[in-house]
């Protein structure tokens, strides 16, 4: 059988390459893109809303080839985008979060953001009114969510997105809300500069590019990244090298390609760095995610 082909796709702000599926629609990928803009409204100054009125409401998505990518966009609802398989980033609050397999990023209303993701990908998005829970971050961050949380979003991205405020899907919201309130915050924030040599270093560095690539000498490197994000150069380099080996291992890459990339002189030196950060290994944190742990 032939491969299909990759389509190009762009709808309200967003550009979609190849097959995009909405959980439970067996439409292709312009019908699923279009029916996914249509359970939304664009208010003024590019401001998103959920068509319909519910304390929250989610949706699944799909690619097996290509990848999509949004402009900078606000929503009126939070939202919670969690990645069950493939490689998920967002630009958000001036910094570039990586939201690895099993994890997820929660964006509160009104904060503009940018989302990135190359396929395979499967994911969720849940949209939450703000007065639905007062107990929710107040700010952007990663969260590590429970086996009962991911469970009870696979089952609200089956209901109707009109449900019953009063009956069984409504209690259903309100154990997942509760369960959102617990989650834990995990470190995948990479804090990103606004400065113009900054942010082309930041850019550079991303791409497999460095400081001598952009004009710009290391005593004055240091002193505007502690000053645009907090971070000495070398604390921010260390959060770049995180995010850039969580992306490159959930595409299959083994922790010996991985600590030679990232110009490390051993493996272990890079595990070492690596499990001081988060915790883990290489090995085993990739190994819970992939697992679904």
């Amino acid at each position: 059988m032939a491969p299909k082909r990759e389509r190009q796709f762009r709808h309200a702000g967003w550009s979609v390459r190849g097959e995009l599926r909405i959980a439970g629609d067996p439409s292709d990928a312009t019908d699923a893109v279009t029916s996914l803009a249509t359970r939304f409204v664009l208010e003024a100054h590019g401001r998103w809303k959920a068509a319909v009125a519910r304390p929250a409401n989610a949706i699944g998505i799909s690619m097996e080839a290509g990848g999509l990518e949004s402009e900078f966009h606000t929503h009126v609802e939070s939202q919670l985008l969690f990645q069950v398989r493939g490689e998920l980033t967002c630009e958000a609050s001036n910094a570039l979060w990586i939201v690895p397999p099993q994890s997820a990023l929660w964006v509160p209303g009104g904060v503009s953001h940018r989302i990135r993701g190359r396929a395979p990908l499967e994911g969720y998005s849940v949209f939450v009114e703000r007065r639905a829970g007062a107990n929710l971050p107040q700010e952007c961050c990663a969260v590590s969510v429970s086996a009962l949380f991911r469970e009870l979003l696979f089952r609200l991205a089956t209901r109707p997105a009109q449900y019953d405020l009063e009956g069984p899907d409504a209690r259903l919201v309100g154990v997942l809300l509760d369960e959102l309130a617990a989650a834990r915050v995990e470190n995948h924030r990479l804090p990103m500069p606004t400065e113009p040599r900054l942010r082309r270093l930041a850019d550079a560095s991303a791409a497999d590019m460095w400081a001598r690539r952009v004009g710009i000498g290391e005593r004055t490197l240091n002193r505007l990244l502690v000053k645009e994000t907090g971070l000495s150069f070398g604390r921010w380099r260390q959060q770049l090298h995180i995010t850039l080996a969580i992306q490159r291992m959930a595409r299959g890459a083994s922790v010996q390609q991985v600590a030679t990339d990232l110009g490390y002189g051993s493996a272990s030196s890079f595990v070492t760095m690596f499990r001081k950060a988060l915790g883990a290994s290489p090995a085993r944190y990739m190994a819970h995610r992939l697992d679904g742990g």
